[in-house]
C-alpha cells in the first residue's frame, strides 16, 4: 500500500499571520514520519471567495473553477492537519469558508487539529470538532495549542516549548492509524 498523503492546510491569510511559522512547524515534524507524506496547503494560494456557489457542496456540482481547482487538490488527500488562529472565540472566515465550499471530499477522511491563540486557540478546535462531524471527517483526540503568551516571543516569534514535541509525535501517530483505517472505508 502505498504512503498515506496528508496535508497541513494553514488556515489563515491575514497579512503578518503567525500561522505561517506554526504550519512550518508542524510540517518540519511532519516530513521526519515514514509512514505518511505531508504536504503544505496554504489558504493564500487558493484565493476563494465567500461561498459563491448556488448548489449545496454535497451535490458536488461546482460552477466555479476556483471550486473545482479547490475539490481537485483536497480530494488528492487522505487526512488533514488544520492549523488555525483563534479569532473572536472561533476558527478563521478563511478557513470556515474553504471547508464550507466542499462535503464528499471531506468523507471518510481523517483530521488533526493544531491551534494558536491568547489561550492556546482551544476555542478554534472545538468549533473545527463540530464541523468535522458534520462533514464526516473523524478528528483525533490529540491536538497541539499554541500560546501567544508563552510560545510566542512578543506575540509573533514562535518559539515553542519543547513539550509540544511529544504531543506533535501522537498527534501525527493518531492521524496516520485514522486515516489509514478510513482509507480502506472509501475503497
Amino acid at each position: 500500500m502505498s504512503n498515506l498523503r496528508l496535508a497541513v492546510i494553514l488556515g489563515s491569510t491575514r497579512p503578518g499571520r503567525n500561522g505561517e511559522a506554526v504550519a512550518d512547524w508542524v510540517l518540519t515534524r511532519a516530513k521526519a514520519r515514514v509512514n505518511a507524506d505531508y504536504e503544505l496547503i496554504d489558504l493564500l494560494d487558493y484565493p476563494l471567495p465567500h461561498l459563491d456557489e448556488a448548489v449545496p457542496a454535497s451535490r458536488g456540482v461546482y460552477a466555479g473553477e476556483h471550486t473545482k481547482a479547490w475539490s481537485a487538490r483536497i480530494s488528492e488527500f487522505d487526512g488533514y492537519v488544520f492549523v488555525t488562529p483563534e479569532y473572536n472565540h472561533s476558527t478563521s472566515g478563511v478557513l470556515k469558508n474553504a471547508i464550507d465550499y466542499l462535503y464528499t471530499e471531506w468523507n471518510n477522511k481523517a483530521a488533526a487539529f493544531v491551534s494558536y491563540g491568547a489561550l492556546g486557540g482551544t476555542r478554534a478546535i472545538e468549533h473545527l470538532r463540530a464541523i468535522s462531524s458534520e462533514l464526516q471527517i473523524a478528528h483525533v483526540r490529540q491536538q497541539l495549542s499554541f500560546s501567544l503568551l508563552t510560545d510566542f516571543e512578543n506575540f509573533s516569534v514562535f518559539r515553542p516549548a519543547t513539550a509540544h514535541d511529544a504531543a506533535a509525535n501522537v498527534l501525527f501517530d493518531q492521524l496516520e492509524s485514522w486515516a489509514g483505517a478510513l482509507r480502506s472505508v472509501r475503497n
